[in-house]
């Protein structure tokens, strides 16, 4: 396992920086190194490694999702208020009910196998978003208008309705007796217990972090630990209580930075070295669980499918948008940022094939060829249409 992780590391800052020379993103490169090293290609990565591979592409998320909370300020969140839940929601919402018409028109599948397809492939990528986020929010780049704030928060709730939905498909499938008015209900009420736990949680951090004088390094270890353990509490207690904790860890780092700004901008720092490392970890583990062969069987209709569910999703946004002072560039760039998916799709694109239903192959197909398409393409739209179309503010 050792070996594995030496040559994740040295192969994908290798491949990442080869890709940016080629002005291409860096994520194309280690995804590709993943697909090639991994059990679908050359087969050299361990498989002890990727027996963990799930929860060390987790911890991963975890870093980049405090950098998040980290960076996320009051004002701006209330400048952007409205608009974020909007974004949270109603993109995913129409990209997850068009997929599923559209699979089941297309590709002659019943609805229900349908739907979990729909809202696979509805989860957008906070992995691939973030990062770009962050940088723009340190250059200070759409700051006036709160956009790359905007992303950051409607993402990290659209992932909860999208799973959540995938789930009561998959439920349903399953003759479980499914209450949907207790499924929609459980949306807002995981979304506000994630964000409760995450508050409660950064207070305590705020006040250990006065009363003892801890190391910047040993705080930012205490934090990545936490934030670790809220993960795993969401999972002990998804069959009792639904708890987003995703959500909770960036709330964690938001209320941090509002009690204390001196040490949340220092631990910020200690995390912007930690993702150099977990960055590598986690694209090449994405790429790494992704079955090319699989992906090409999809075929043509898998990318019309694709391509129906982001048409409905950027019509998503730009409903989300209406109303705001973004130019249409700005609005288009908000379409563009909504675009990657990788994480979730890596996550459970194989879990309906696992559970016995009969369009899991065509369900894990068309999410692998999700990513290959979005990932890339996503990371790069962003990328370019962020550094034209942002604004910078007159004082960075």
């Amino acid at each position: 396992m050792a070996l594995s992780l030496s040559l994740i590391l040295l192969l994908g800052l290798t491949f990442n920086k080869i890709f940016e020379k080629m002005k291409l993103p860096g994520l194309l490169g280690m995804l590709i190194l993943g697909i090639a090293i991994g059990p679908y290609g050359l087969d050299i990565i361990s498989k002890d490694i990727l027996r963990i591979s799930s929860d060390l592409r987790k911890i991963a998320l975890v870093v980049i999702l405090l950098r998040a909370g980290l960076g996320i300020k009051r004002e701006t969140l209330n400048k952007i208020g409205v608009p974020a839940l909007k974004m949270s929601c109603i993109p995913g919402l129409c990209e997850g009910f068009a997929i599923m018409f559209a699979a089941s028109f297309l590709l002659g599948i019943p609805k229900l196998e349908a739907g979990m397809l729909g809202f696979i492939i509805a989860a957008v990528s906070p992995a691939v978003i973030v990062p770009k986020m962050l940088d723009f929010i340190n250059r200070r780049k759409g700051h006036e208008k709160g956009i790359p704030t905007l992303i950051l928060a409607g993402a990290s709730i659209d992932d909860v309705f999208a799973i959540t939905l995938f789930s009561t498909f998959l439920g349903m499938y399953g003759g479980e007796n499914v209450n949907i008015a207790v499924k929609i209900f459980e949306i807002p009420l995981s979304i506000l217990l994630g964000m409760l736990l995450g508050a409660v949680i950064g207070i305590v951090m705020v006040y250990m972090f006065k009363k003892y004088h801890i190391r910047d390094t040993k705080k930012t270890l205490i934090l990545l630990g936490v934030a670790i353990i809220m993960t795993a509490l969401e999972d002990s207690l998804k069959d009792i209580v639904p708890i987003a904790s995703l959500l909770g860890v960036m709330t964690v780092g938001f209320v941090l930075l509002e009690k204390d700004s001196i040490v949340a901008h220092r631990l910020s720092e200690k995390f912007n070295n930690i993702w150099v490392f977990a960055e590598l970890v986690l694209f090449v583990l994405v790429g790494a669980q992704v079955n090319i062969h699989v992906a090409l069987d999809s075929g043509f209709v898998g990318l019309i499918v694709i391509l129906i569910g982001l048409t409905a999703r950027s019509i998503g946004v730009f409903i989300s948008v209406a109303g705001t002072s973004f130019n249409f560039k700005e609005k288009l760039f908000c379409v563009i940022a909504y675009v990657p998916k990788a994480t979730v799709q890596a996550a459970i694109g194989a879990v309906p094939l696992v559970a016995g239903v009969k369009s899991g192959e065509i369900i894990l197909a068309i999410a692998v060829m999700a990513i290959m398409i979005t990932a890339p393409l996503g990371d790069l739209g962003v990328k370019l249409a962020g550094e034209k179309w942002l604004i910078a503010d007159a004082d960075n």
